[in-house]
């Protein structure tokens, strides 16, 4: 029997398990994952039905993506190795620290036009279908500029975090004609369209990836930014390519994590995944606070190194081989105290050398775990009066300290937080997932890994486990964490409290093989609207 998983409580609620003996599709949206479903039933591939399914996003969750935002991709193809897509795009030509620091700035601000780099989702779309798809750019658009022009239904948490951007969206006048409803956030079960997003797509349809990067999107998006001190040009857009990465690898309970590579930010997972692996997991209960510090204390120190060091490769040597060496593990698990939490982070010196997630694999053992971004919610909020296209604000990831690995400067890319991510065992693909949420995403992917590896959840049970995050020097938890464990992490020197908005949001597809059968199953986070959906 290829299913081991447990029969889930079916009084506590919850969600099932998906299952598909053909194929399998997870994403934050239920049109997202039919359209999918349905492209991998009409004889598409996973990544048909992967630029579908984002396509489709970028207009029903208007505040986690975008068609100007940025892409991440990790692809298995048969039995190829792994590869990565770094669909990332870098800082504009009149980038310069000088400037901004003497604008008085100390850090980029993600509502300004300054946080605004080059979109690089169209690309890499256009890109990953012309080398590894069966459809044209073109065609895999069409369903989402059919729902941009006819309109959606906003789901419940689509329309709680629109409402909770409501106000700063009314502070332009683009976003108040594209995103808002007589100056309100769009209602839950109400309909929804999206006529300026509807004619951007049309025109990407008709002219191809330029119909974006060129002509009259181009223009009215530098125009736009322009006029909001914005430090992007017709030629940064025009000359943008994304790159194939090789993915970096870590390992973890006899099993191979592969994540992008910086600019990215997964080698902050592999870095806490490593110091786990310092640690008995497995004497602590899965919601013991014993359990929950260990880990909490590791992301601390994970995340002080992914800010000490990752930046952009072409502009800074990143020392990924040093963040996941054996030493540096070891050094930091001697570190954390088992009683309290530990206010001094000793960090090794090396040398140098919003969001969606969704996640497919196909019946010809093709997979992809796909991100798509526009940062915080609505990115900017600034959006193009004509096309209706939102910018994004990953410029806010820079840093302003001079001489800092990851400081501004023109065409860089900054560090970035989208992070995509599968498992092999013994070099078989056994998992695709994503778990969105900004600077989240690494602690998430620790955390469900852990789940799964150490305390044998099956996936769907992994991703509803009660989550919690730092924020700066507080733990912020989610609203189903017991009373219990939070005192008894208050004890232990944490200062807890409760966060207004759940932590992150996951997407996974595992694979279940045996010499005579394969069977896939999928799980999608109840902290979102979306399904997981077999063949």
């Amino acid at each position: 029997m290829l299913d081991q998983s447990k029969l889930r409580d079916f009084q506590a609620g919850g969600r099932s398990l998906a299952y598909g003996s053909k194929a399998m599709v997870a994403t934050s949206h239920p049109l997202a994952s039919l359209a999918a479903n349905e492209c991998l039933a009409a004889g598409g591939n996973a990544v048909d039905a992967a630029i579908v399914a984002s396509a489709i996003l970028c207009v029903v969750e208007p505040q986690s993506t975008g068609i100007a935002g940025d892409c991440f991709a990790l692809l298995k193809v048969g039995d190829k190795p792994i590869v990565g897509f770094n669909g990332s795009g870098y800082a504009g030509s009149k980038a310069n620290v000088d400037d901004l620091l003497a604008e008085g700035l100390s850090e980029i601000d993600y509502t300004t036009g300054k946080a605004v780099t080059v979109p690089g989702a169209i690309d890499a779309w256009d890109r990953l279908l012309k080398d590894y798809g069966t459809m044209s750019l073109a065609e895999a658009l069409k369903p989402a500029q059919k729902i941009a022009a006819e309109g959606f239904i906003v789901l419940p948490r689509v329309a709680f975090d629109w409402q909770r951007a409501e106000a700063r969206l009314r502070n332009r006048a683009g976003s108040q004609k594209h995103l808002l409803v007589d100056g309100k956030a769009p209602l839950q079960g109400t309909l929804f369209k999206s006529v300026g997003l509807a004619a951007a797509l049309q025109m990407i349809i008709d002219k191809g990836r330029d119909g974006f990067y060129k002509g009259a999107v181009a223009e009215e998006i530098i125009d736009t930014l322009d006029a909001e001190g914005g430090l992007l040009t017709l030629a940064d857009l025009a000359d943008y390519e994304g790159e194939y990465v090789t993915p970096i690898k870590g390992t973890y309970k006899g099993h191979d994590i592969y994540e992008i590579p910086p600019n990215g930010h997964g080698v902050t997972a592999l870095i806490l995944l490593n110091i786990l692996a310092k640690f008995d997991m497995t004497k602590y209960a899965a919601d013991s606070a014993e359990r929950h510090h260990i880990h909490m204390e590791a992301t601390r120190f994970a995340y002080a190194l992914r800010d000490k060091y990752v930046a952009d490769p072409k502009f800074a040597d990143v020392p990924v081989d040093g963040l996941l060496s054996d030493e540096v593990a070891t050094m930091i698990a001697a570190q954390i105290n088992l009683d309290k939490k530990v206010d001094e982070h000793i960090l090794p010196e090396l040398p140098k050398s919003d969001t969606i997630t969704l996640s497919v694999v196909d019946g010809d053992g093709n997979a992809i775990s796909f991100i798509n971004s526009v940062f915080m919610a609505f990115g900017t909020g600034i959006v193009t009066d004509r096309f209706g296209v939102s910018l994004q604000c990953r410029g806010a990831g820079f840093t302003l300290e001079r001489g800092h690995p990851n400081q501004i400067e023109p065409r860089k890319r900054p560090m970035h937080t989208i992070i995509p991510a599968m498992l092999e065992k013994d070099g078989e693909l056994k998992m695709a997932f994503g778990v969105m949420g900004g600077a989240y995403q690494p602690c998430g992917h620790a955390f469900f890994l852990s789940n799964v590896l150490d305390y044998g959840m099956d996936i769907q049970a992994a991703i509803d486990f009660p989550r919690m995050f730092m924020e700066g020097e507080k733990l912020a938890v989610e609203n189903t964490i017991g009373e219990k464990l939070r005192a008894d992490l208050q004890n232990k020197g944490h200062e807890v409290f409760e966060v207004e908005t759940p932590w992150g949001g996951a997407q996974v597809v595992e694979i279940c093989r045996n010499a005579d059968e394969t069977l896939f199953k999928g799980a999608s986070d109840p902290r979102k609207d979306g399904i997981a959906l077999g063949l």
